[in-house]
């Protein structure tokens, strides 16, 4: 049986400008992306991403404005990051800036658009609300 190690986790709060250089910095150290996830918070949407590492995590977490979401995608460093940004564009309403692949809010179908995002306002399909 193996020694047991302990999980060792860091969380990193950054401004949505920093985010591409933060992620391709962890990528250059081996770091592979386990998941992204967002949430909706009193202070807009938090997106989380985590990265994974022999027994260690970082998350890098952003926040950004409720109202207008949108943020840079990090699908140029990580190309597999399509699927975990159009899942949280198709339910908070986040536009991901320069997203290799692009579903165009259609990745999963939804009763309306960005229904965990309450400020914008869940749209039924043919725009009403």
């Amino acid at each position: 049986m193996s020694e047991r190690k302990d999980l060792d986790q860091e969380f990193i709060p950054l401004e949505a400008s920093g985010l591409l250089a933060a992620v391709a910095d962890i990528k250059s150290e081996g770091y592979r992306l386990g998941q992204a996830c967002a949430t909706k918070t009193d202070e807009g949407i938090e997106v989380l991403y985590c990265f994974e590492k022999d027994n260690g995590v970082k998350s890098m977490k952003v926040t950004i404005d409720d109202k207008a979401p949108e943020l840079q995608s990090v699908t140029g460093i990580y190309g597999y990051a399509f699927i975990y940004e159009n899942e949280i564009h198709d339910l908070f309403g986040v536009t991901f800036r320069n997203l290799n692949l692009d579903y165009g809010g259609k990745f999963f179908k939804v009763a309306g658009s960005a229904p965990w995002n309450p400020n914008l306002g869940v749209k039924k399909e043919g725009g009403e609300e």
